[in-house]
């Protein structure tokens, strides 16, 4: 077996190309009315065109390609970090019970994604085991779920090829994810004729013919970069103290848990604090995590398995959406809020939680803010609806039908 020689891109060519990527992107939106009108992030119009050329590129080389995602993660945890600084605790209580809520909707949402990819594995003649990797372990897990257990399957189970394809359904979920949960977003909210809450802040900008010109000076946005810089360093501490005692959580988490404390402490000591550059640092990091995750995103291997990948995604595409519009948005209130909730949930369940958040980033710039949902799916995405993957996953294998 010979090695495929590696092309590494390094860390600042791939933040060049990532900004470009959005760039891309929002030309293409600007351009093209259906992929305006229903919010799909630049991210995924922009970056997956690029991603193809790498594809392209590797076939015509014989070269594998790979962009250095260092600065990718640590942007992540910035994010993160400023969804924490903007919480306060009385938004945080006004979504507890929705928080509530959308862990027993997640969890319904699990068992229907591996019934579904259970079922199409049966009628292709594959073991149920096949099901539950086009099922909740890599669409609502994601790509780092789908590593985990697809080593699992091909030591205990057999199945050599799970790791690959757990991330060539990981891979098609990110994208359709960010393709359709924009739009029933944006459907639910023109349907509904919804509109933000006045009240909730928003980050004020000037529009300058085509330009949008944030409203910030250089004291607040250097505050801004201390308070995000805290979360890391102080977040990072807590990390390593949850690690000693076998507690596995995602770095970000902590970050934002930082944050959550950092903004509250601040407050209730009366310190006054302008929170618009935190927003602003938040947009930017977000965007940039998105064209990096997008242009990176490995299209090879969605080869050699593309039509089945192909029909699973549709099927969990179209159980997802109608899971979103008959329980998700109707148990939410049928408000703006739970319309941007559903967008977010469509990303999370089929992509990532960045994925999630992105469609409702594409929603609240246009119709107006949604703090609830800001607070809502990432603490759904970041931690419980990972262990309630995990947990549903172990039960399930622990039945000899899937053995």
């Amino acid at each position: 077996m010979t090695d495929v020689p590696q092309l590494i891109i390094n860390t600042p060519v791939t933040l060049a190309v990532a900004i470009m990527a959005l760039w891309l992107g929002v030309q293409i939106n600007r351009r093209v009315a259906f992929l305006h009108n229903y919010n799909i992030p630049p991210a995924v119009t922009g970056g997956l065109p690029i991603s193809a050329l790498v594809a392209v590129a590797e076939l015509g080389s014989g070269w594998e390609i790979r962009f250095d995602l260092q600065l990718r993660d640590l942007l992540l945890i910035a994010f993160f970090s400023t969804i924490g600084l903007s919480a306060r605790f009385r938004q945080m209580l006004e979504g507890g019970k929705a928080l509530l809520l959308m862990l027993g909707l997640a969890v319904v949402l699990l068992l229907f994604q591996n019934l579904t990819g259970v079922v199409i594995a049966l009628l292709a003649g594959e073991r149920p085991l096949y099901g539950l990797i086009g099922g909740s372990i890599s669409l609502a897990g994601g790509h780092g779920t789908a590593i985990t257990w697809g080593q699992l399957f091909e030591e205990h189970f057999a199945i050599v090829d799970a790791s690959s394809l757990g991330m060539a359904f990981a891979t098609a979920g990110l994208i359709t994810g960010g393709l359709i949960g924009g739009p029933v977003g944006a459907y639910l909210i023109r349907r509904h004729q919804l509109q933000a809450d006045p009240r909730d802040p928003a980050l004020p900008v000037l529009e300058v013919g085509k330009e949008t010109i944030y409203q910030i000076n250089l004291n607040g946005l250097l505050t801004g970069v201390l308070l995000v810089a805290l979360c890391f360093a102080l977040g990072a501490a807590v990390y390593d103290w949850v690690v000693t005692l076998g507690i596995r959580v995602p770095a970000f988490l902590t970050a934002m848990f930082l944050g959550i404390v950092l903004t509250n402490g601040l407050e209730l000591c009366r310190v006054a604090v302008d929170y618009r550059p935190v927003q602003l640092i938040g947009d930017i990091s977000l965007q940039l995590f998105l064209g990096m995750s997008l242009i990176s995103l490995p299209l090879l291997a969605l080869q050699g398995a593309l039509g089945m990948i192909g029909l699973v995604m549709v099927l969990q595409a179209v159980v997802i959406t109608l899971f979103t519009l008959w329980l998700v948005f109707p148990l939410l209130g049928r408000n703006y809020d739970a319309a941007c909730i559903s967008a977010g949930f469509i990303g999370m369940g089929l992509g990532a939680t960045p994925v999630g958040i992105a469609n409702m980033n594409a929603l609240t710039n246009r119709f107006g803010p949604s703090p609830k949902a800001y607070l809502v799916i990432p603490l759904l995405g970041a931690f419980f609806i990972d262990i309630a993957n995990a947990t549903l996953v172990q039960l399930l294998l622990g039945f000899s039908y899937f053995s």
